[in-house]
């Protein structure tokens, strides 16, 4: 079957949405502990926040997590439907 006649299956979606969520929170979550892990555990957020947050850096990490988890979630929703 070919990919634009699964996106029409409410399985599909429920697929995507099924691997989509919890990829992106553990992309989230992996990508702060990556770049800010010692401001985690000493408590100080608002390092956190000024080195991947502020002054428009907010964009950048969401935009690029968004994108990445919508790829992976269609590549491996069409892969899973039948």
């Amino acid at each position: 079957m070919r990919f634009f006649q699964k996106i029409q299956k409410p399985e599909f979606w429920n697929g995507f949405l099924k691997i989509t969520i919890p990829f992106f929170l553990l992309l989230i979550v992996i990508s702060l502990f990556m770049n800010s892990w010692r401001d985690i555990f000493a408590g100080d957020f608002a390092a956190v926040n000024d080195y991947n947050f502020a002054d428009g850096k907010w964009e950048r990490f969401w935009g690029i997590k968004i994108v990445i988890t919508i790829l992976y979630g269609l590549y491996m929703a069409n892969k899973n439907i039948k």
